[in-house]
């Protein structure tokens, strides 16, 4: 109901009547007009209601919602297959897009779908449509979760209020060997769409990021093809050309204004910035600071202040923010000398297929510079499909062969592409210098590449005492390949140049904040054990000020112990002021520093942990959590293993016991991990 208007009668005299001829008068009409809309007006409006609803057909009230939704694109462009994908940086979305073109070398015809875009009860009209097919291309992120674009689809498998019966299906998932949650989200969209009642027509694919995710990805593609076509009754065309998605336009006459120029979805965002700031509408933070953390060595560690005054931003510790990167300039000059491209050219790239919920692979129109610069991805090493697509345009028949060879699915084949682009650290610069003779055309080249994607580090500070800026801790990546040649982390070698009152007076890195579940205690009375060598100790600094905070408002800290590990003391103890002054004013109970390359024998955390193993069992009967944040692929695993000995050795437990202990920590939020690998 509208707010009634209240005017304010202090100008009036208390001599006159309380209601003069005019105001009855207007009371009047307005009783009228009252009782004209109650007995008129709404009667009319409930009566166009009752006619709206009575058009519905029957038993298509839920369904109306998703009238547009994929079955119906699928209908109307004749299409049978469909591809989901869960992506959070991009490979899930890109191997569901190579399967969709896939299709079509089978007589099938394919299209891509975003779960979060799609009306996934829908899957049950599946069976409508002759010879369908539904494949998952299904990433897991973090500590076993869906990732962002596949939540609700999770959250609808987890109700399994409806039955898929009919429905066939295949899913290959995405993950990596070193979390302890490997590929669970491929895992349980398998398992759960069969307990749901759909045919499962080829095994589970694992791809393992660890370990080759390309190669595991074309192993399982090999055979599931002729699976599908064993299932179907269809052969392949016989059909290897490569297949278009996109045509290209070279846009004219056009105002830089209604060009983009790096903006993630909105055109001119960047110009016009406008909250809630998000992944497609990020915000682009001033930086406040950027300085060196290392005091020594040969190797680089930068502490980054973002500004988040006036935005709305909010974060707590143990948050994530992502940056969206730059590829670096001069990169981007040499590809264009080597494309034979006029990068200042505008263009833009049309899906072919009109039903096609993506219109363009990235936002346009734009510049072939600007393409290169924010959308694409030109420093990851290639795939195959990419290998192979561009030896159509080799003029000399020996690159052909060469990239044909080594794009293949054969033994030899992927060991080549192992050898010659994963190992050697070949990105697509390096592969057009080293074959001279291939010279895809600019365009094509665009589609091919994936999409740059944003960055995201564990963010190094607490709103409790940061409320208007957001502080990152990262290692400048830089290395020499096998080739010679120097390969630069894209986001790291770019935030590196953002320093204020530097080459750009006042530098900004578009951001946006996602929440984690990376979390301290409620009560501060609580005790935790952080262990978080290099890196790992930024998401601690920022609960080390939340308890800092806790303690000048006069709360009673619990024990809040830290493991920290670097090389060396005098060349990468980073914030080792801040550490030793929490340490003396009481905020830290305990502090332990591992200095793996001080001494002949390496030590490192977990051998400070095995020091420490008595007190640590005694935290843990207290009820203490445990955080481990940093490298995935040794340290975590190693850190749990040496607490898994405390528990045996200090507690009587067996391993098995030890086992059971952890896992009903981490059931109850006590151990939880924030690593990478």
């Amino acid at each position: 109901m509208a707010d009634i208007p209240v005017v304010d009668s202090a100008a009036g005299t208390t001599d006159e009547p309380m209601f003069g001829i005019l105001d009855i008068f207007l009371l009047g009409v307005s009783l009228g007009i009252g009782v004209y809309w109650f007995f008129f007006r709404g009667k009319k409006k409930e009566d166009e209601e009752i006619k709206k609803l009575s058009v519905v057909p029957i038993g298509g009230g839920m369904r109306s919602a998703s009238a547009g939704g994929f079955i119906q694109k699928m209908k109307s462009s004749h299409k049978n297959v469909v591809v989901f994908y869960g992506s959070q940086t991009g490979t899930a979305e890109e191997f569901a897009g190579r399967l969709s073109k896939d299709a079509q070398r089978f007589g099938l015809k394919g299209m891509i779908s975003d779960p979060e875009e799609c009306e996934m009860e829908d899957l049950t009209q599946l069976t409508e449509i002759e010879n369908s097919l539904a494949i998952f291309c299904m990433a897991t992120y973090g500590e076993g979760d869906p990732t962002d674009n596949a939540q609700e689809f999770y959250d609808w498998l987890q109700e399994g209020s409806t039955q898929l019966d009919g429905v066939k299906y295949a899913v290959f998932g995405l993950g990596n060997k070193t979390y302890e949650h490997y590929n669970e989200m491929g895992k349980y969209v398998d398992k759960r769409l069969e307990e749901l009642g759909a045919e499962r027509i080829f095994e589970l694919g694992l791809g393992d990021d660890d370990g080759n995710m390309e190669e595991d990805f074309v192993t399982w593609r090999e055979k599931f093809w002729p699976a599908v076509c064993e299932q179907f009754g269809v052969e392949a065309t016989g059909d290897e050309s490569s297949i278009r998605q996109y045509s290209l336009e070279i846009v004219e006459d056009r105002p830089p204004e209604k060009i983009f120029s790096g903006e993630v979805a909105r055109l001119g965002s960047f110009n016009t910035q406008k909250p809630p700031f998000d992944a497609k509408n990020p915000y682009l933070s001033p930086v406040k600071a950027n300085r060196e953390l290392h005091s020594g060595g040969d190797r680089s560690c930068m502490h980054i202040e973002f500004d988040i005054s006036g935005t709305r931003i909010r974060y707590e510790a143990g948050d994530h923010v992502a940056v969206y990167p730059v590829n670096d300039p001069e990169l981007v000059d040499k590809l264009g000398k080597l494309l034979n491209a006029d990068l200042d050219t505008v263009i833009s790239l049309n899906n072919v297929d009109e039903e096609a919920s993506k219109k363009h692979p990235f936002p346009c129109p734009c510049t072939y510079r600007t393409a290169f610069s924010h959308y694409i991805d030109i420093t990851a090493p290639p795939r195959t499909n990419v290998l192979k697509d561009i030896s159509d345009y080799a003029e000399d028949p020996k690159d052909k062969e060469f990239l044909l060879r080594i794009s293949s699915p054969t033994p030899e084949g992927k060991h080549e592409y192992h050898e010659w682009i994963i190992e050697d650290r070949r990105n697509i610069v390096a592969i057009l210098e080293d074959l001279p003779s291939v010279k895809p055309p600019a365009d094509h080249l665009c589609e091919l590449l994936p999409r740059l994607q944003a960055r995201y580090y564990s963010i190094s500070s607490s709103p409790k005492e940061y409320p208007t800026s957001i502080h990152i801790t990262a290692v400048l990546t830089k290395y020499t390949t096998r080739t010679g040649r120097t390969a630069n982390g894209v986001a790291t070698s770019w935030l590196k140049k953002k320093v204020p009152n530097g080459p750009q007076t006042n530098p900004t890195v578009p951001i946006y904040v996602r929440k984690s579940q990376f979390r301290l205690p409620f009560k501060a009375s609580t005790p935790v054990i952080m262990i978080g060598p290099g890196t790992g100790l930024a998401p601690f600094r920022g609960f080390i000020q939340e308890r800092h905070h806790a303690k000048e408002d006069g709360k009673e800290l619990g024990d809040t112990i830290l493991f920290f590990g670097c090389r060396k003391e005098k060349e990468d103890y980073i914030y080792r002021d801040e550490l030793e002054n929490y340490k003396n004013t009481g905020v830290l109970s305990q502090l332990h520093v591992a200095f793996s390359r001080d001494q002949e024998k390496k030590l490192y955390v977990q051998d400070l942990l095995r020091s420490q193993k008595q007190s640590l069992w005694d935290v843990l009967e207290k009820g203490g959590h445990i955080y481990v944040c940093g490298d995935a692929r040794h340290m975590a695993p190693d850190v749990q293993r040496t607490i898994r000995e405390v528990i045996v050795e200090e507690g009587g437990k067996s391993i098995t016991e030890s086992e059971d202990y952890i896992k009903k920590m981490q059931s109850k939020g006590r151990y939880a991990c924030d690593v990478w690998s």
